[in-house]
């Protein structure tokens, strides 16, 4: 329980520590002074810099070569809510800036939405009005629903590949859910793909509740385990307390391969090479949970613990 001296003590300022780690093709950053943020490494790397769960709140993001945000651009997509998020990224610097919804965002779920609004909205939103906002071209960002995109982060640069899935395991009856019956069939569209986007984790990585529940989707874990070249990285959110970046190392004893399967049935040469690896992400950056008070005081959008996770890969990182 928190004491009252702390409660109504004068609030100290905030603290950025600096926590980061080493891949055999990156450096990940999860926690630098915004100020002054890690150096980009070079003109040999690209900086991918990772947001979600910002729900319609704005703050201060390092610069890099490539923004991802991956799902709840607003705290109900209203269009009010949904154009300070676009405003927002619009006045960001980085080049390439690519979006999902998420389950929060409610009006881009339209045939949901028009079953669904009265439930959370008084007044009903036009989705065509707020999708029209959202995916934009004039806007300097991509938005991607269940959809594909190639880029290239500088000229003459690598052509990277990018999906982008809002969709996650029913949570509560919000936008963007699907039953597990559902589950195979959402999750088997992603296609091998550098960077991957999707709202909700998969299952075991970065998805822990605070009542210690691990709520990320199977389905979606056991279909990157039999990807031939599974993402480099893959960015998701929705549970805010899970916040953190790991290296996940696809082997071939990984527990998601399923037990009639031969994990290298689809990696011919797996035994060749070294196993894969995928940075796995989770970029909320609205606090929630025991990192969201310091000494009594509530932890902003992107603060301590939340910020946003930066990611220098090799340009001749290969999956």
């Amino acid at each position: 329980m928190t004491s009252l001296v702390s409660l109504f003590s004068r609030p100290s300022p905030l603290r950025f520590g600096k926590e980061s780690f080493k891949t055999r093709n990156a450096t990940v950053h999860t926690a630098y002074d915004p100020g002054h943020p890690p150096p980009h490494p070079g003109s040999l790397w690209t900086r991918f810099v990772c947001l979600s769960d910002t729900h319609s709140e704005t703050f201060q993001v390092p610069p890099g070569d490539v923004l991802l945000h991956s799902g709840d651009l607003s705290k109900l997509g209203t269009y009010d809510q949904s154009k300070i998020t676009i405003d927002w990224l619009r006045s960001l610097p980085h080049p390439v800036k690519i979006i999902i919804a998420g389950n929060h965002d409610l009006p881009l779920h339209e045939s949901w939405y028009e079953a669904q609004y009265h439930v959370f909205h008084r007044t009903k939103e036009i989705p065509s009005r707020i999708r029209k906002l959202v995916d934009n071209e004039s806007n300097g960002i991509v938005y991607l629903q269940d959809q594909q995109y190639t880029f290239q982060a500088k000229d003459g640069g690598r052509e990277w590949s990018v999906y982008g899935s809002p969709w996650q395991p029913w949570f509560h009856g919000w936008a963007f859910n699907y039953t597990p019956e559902e589950a195979q069939a959402r999750v088997s569209l992603i296609p091998e793909v550098d960077i991957l986007l999707t709202h909700g984790p998969p299952s075991t990585i970065l998805d822990t509740t605070l009542t210690n529940q691990h709520v990320g989707c199977p389905e979606l874990l056991a279909h990157l385990s039999k990807m031939q070249k599974p993402p480099l990285i893959h960015c998701f959110g929705h549970i805010h307390e899970a916040h953190g970046a790991i290296v996940h190392v696809w082997d071939v004893n990984d527990p998601a391969t399923e037990p009639n399967q031969s994990a290298t049935e689809d990696r011919s040469n797996f035994e060749a090479k070294q196993p894969s690896e995928t940075i796995m992400v989770n970029a909320a950056n609205q606090p929630i949970g025991y990192k969201a008070f310091s000494n009594g005081v509530r932890i902003p959008c992107g603060g301590p613990g939340f910020q946003p996770v930066i990611i220098d890969l090799l340009d001749s990182a290969q999956r």
